[in-house]
């Protein structure tokens, strides 16, 4: 049997651990990487390849990256590349229907959620915020709309009580990784029929920003809690002091008189764990409050 012939469009690190399961998969041939544009990073704007990229090059699978894959010349070149299908995780760019069209088997997706929940750009921090005790991976096939498709296959995890969204994510994008290749061969050999979701229970979140991350002190002490975890790496949170950003990079519910503490909405204190005022160095609360004692 011939091995089945696949795309791969990723960018971030979740959708490594996929991309080197397949590859490894004598099941599959990967006979192309789509990725994101190389982006400059830090503070000299050094130009930078995704995760996956990187990834690729290590596998030695011909990249092709795009600034916009709904463009004419993406088309014209994803055309021209023979596969049966293609599998998306964390691509970051919406697929055009044309592109969807390629492929006989079409675009099975990595989602990061158990489907219907959180369609869209950010449901592992949504997952945290909300205070879920668990979340998963769903595999489906790829429609016109935003994680809309019908499913192929979900895995659950448990959502740890000091879990980040980059803590989890790792674990999420391992299962996922677990997960793909089975559910992926048996969809196009026909043993899965794909599952229609429950569309009337379908919640959608957004796109993280930057300003997302300010904290807002009115909210209640554990939800604010949940906030910096979920927001952490991306987009980061914190409060204006003095007329500066000082990042929260980690809280804890209670006060502690060697702690700065912050009483939220609900009445209930919340302490400053470790802070990186602007322009300064990471720095654990205690530090931080020895040159501001208003915080106590």
């Amino acid at each position: 049997m011939q091995p089945i012939r696949l795309v791969f469009y990723g960018t971030s690190s979740f959708a490594v651990p996929a991309l080197d399961a397949l590859a490894k998969d004598a099941r599959f041939s990967v006979v192309a990487v789509v990725t994101q544009p190389d982006r400059p990073v830090g503070r000299h704007a050094e130009l930078q390849a995704s995760a996956v990229k990187q990834a690729a090059i290590r596998l030695n699978i011909p990249i092709h990256q795009f600034e916009k894959v709904r463009s004419d010349e993406a088309f014209f070149i994803l055309k021209d590349i023979p596969s049966d299908v293609a599998v998306v995780a964390s691509f970051g760019q919406i697929i055009p229907q044309r592109v969807l069209d390629l492929y006989p088997h079409s675009m099975i997706n990595v989602h990061g959620s158990l489907l219907p929940n959180y369609r869209g750009a950010s449901p592992i921090a949504a997952a945290i915020k909300a205070g879920d005790k668990e979340t998963g991976i769903t595999i489906m096939k790829m429609d016109a709309l935003m994680d809309h498709g019908p499913t192929l296959a979900f895995a659950h995890e448990p959502i740890n009580a000091d879990d980040t969204a980059s803590t989890l994510e790792a674990r999420l994008a391992i299962i996922g990784a677990k997960t793909l290749p089975d559910a992926l061969f048996d969809y196009v050999n026909g043993k899965i029929q794909p599952e229609e979701q429950n569309h009337s229970k379908a919640t959608t979140v957004k796109l993280l920003r930057r300003e997302d991350g300010e904290i807002d002190w009115t909210k209640p002490a554990d939800e604010i809690e949940r906030t910096v975890r979920a927001y952490t790496p991306w987009p980061g949170t914190f409060t204006i002091l003095d007329g500066k950003r000082l990042k929260i990079l980690r809280v804890c519910v209670g006060s502690d008189k060697g702690y700065p503490t912050r009483i939220c909405g609900d009445g209930i204190a919340i302490q400053l764990v470790s802070v990186q005022p602007e322009g300064k160095s990471v720095m654990d609360g205690k530090s931080f409050l020895a040159g501001h004692r208003e915080w106590r």
